[in-house]
């Protein structure tokens, strides 16, 4: 299955155009010499991040990308015209690689910033370079070079503060609408999201963060697995994640505190630093039971979870605010102070 978070496309720069052997044909000058103008460059393709993109699409459907080649060098070393350069716009937090190798080429994480992805070839040279005391009429030129041609595969990566991590239903995007203005699908079976979603959460006037809705992991989502490693990669940028625990599962068997080690243990199979990012446990639905504060005590117990811990419930409200402001509080700390507050199991 692919999503429209990752594209292969192929660039072509531009090849430079051919050196000029020509020489003055003018009355005034007799025995005129070499005149022959270089060639011009071909273009280069660049890409360019964009903040107004958030999907790469486009690039599905548009896949191979030619740049301009250079013009020949004229006679009267006149120089033939560069190719132009053409700019591919893609979202901020866009990483650019070889497709073959999966070597990085370009990490695009503030708009505006530019990578060149393919370079033009250089312009040949004209007869007037090759001029000497005793070759007064050269006739050598050189032809342009070729540009280069790359395949790459384009990849999104999700810009977030703060990433809610969790198994499918735990009522990960039901939390979004509730603390922000986005509105990602929400419905009773599993998979509900198939694309990571962003919403901005405002806790004062002029305090803010960015909270993505990561669509739901299951065990063995480090090897593919469901939707699989396609949405840990989204996790990467985070600064925070909310471990979204549901203590209120549809399936009377089903092992909360089970399923939480066991995902916990995909990020660290999947990405070391991303397993040691800071987490927290938040305890959703506690509006569904009537023991909720037992149920959560149980789980904190059965985890061995001494860190930071919320009990909300994303379909009333009850807690969103508090979480909220202690998330922001934790990312309005320097950096030092951040990584003291790590808590992991």
């Amino acid at each position: 299955m692919k999503f429209i978070d990752e594209a292969k496309i192929e660039v072509h720069a531009g090849k430079g155009g051919d050196g000029s052997a020509a020489f003055r044909r003018e009355r005034s000058v007799p025995r005129g010499g070499p005149s022959g103008g270089d060639g011009g460059r071909g273009g280069s393709v660049w890409a360019v991040a964009d903040r107004n993109l958030n999907t790469l699409i486009d690039y599905r459907y548009a896949r191979i990308h030619r740049a301009e080649h250079g013009d020949s060098g004229h006679g009267s070393e006149k120089y033939g015209r560069g190719g132009r350069d053409i700019e591919l716009r893609v979202p901020v937090g866009t990483i650019v690689r070889d497709a073959a190798s999966g070597e990085m080429l370009a990490d695009l994480a503030r708009d505006g910033e530019r990578a060149l992805l393919a370079r033009g070839g250089r312009g040949g040279l004209g007869n007037v370079h090759f001029k000497s005391s005793v070759n007064r009429a050269p006739r050598q030129f050189t032809r342009g070079e070729p540009g280069e041609n790359h395949e790459l595969a384009l990849e999104l990566r999700v810009l977030a503060d703060v990433g809610l991590l969790g198994l499918p239903n735990a009522g990960k995007s039901t939390l979004v609408r509730a603390v922000s203005s986005a509105r990602p699908k929400v419905a009773d079976y599993p998979f509900t999201t198939l694309n990571p979603s962003l919403g901005v959460v405002r806790v004062a006037p002029e305090a803010s963060f960015v909270i993505a809705d990561i669509p739901g992991l299951i065990e063995g989502a480090a090897e593919g697995a469901g939707l699989g490693h396609q949405f840990l990669r989204h996790l990467a940028r985070t600064r925070l994640l909310l471990h979204v625990v549901d203590i209120a599962p549809p399936d009377p068997e089903a092992d909360p505190a089970k399923d939480a080690r066991a995902l916990v243990q995909e990020l660290k199979k999947y990405d070391e630093a991303l397993y040691r990012k800071p987490r927290w446990l938040v305890f959703n639905k506690i509006d569904a039971v009537p023991d909720a504060d037992a149920r959560i005590a149980r789980l904190r117990r059965a985890l061995r979870w001494r860190g930071q811990w919320f009990a909300i419930s994303a379909l009333s409200g009850a807690g969103c605010r508090e979480l909220c402001q202690a998330a922001y509080g934790l990312l309005a700390q320097p950096a030092k102070r951040a990584r003291a507050a790590r808590r992991l199991t």
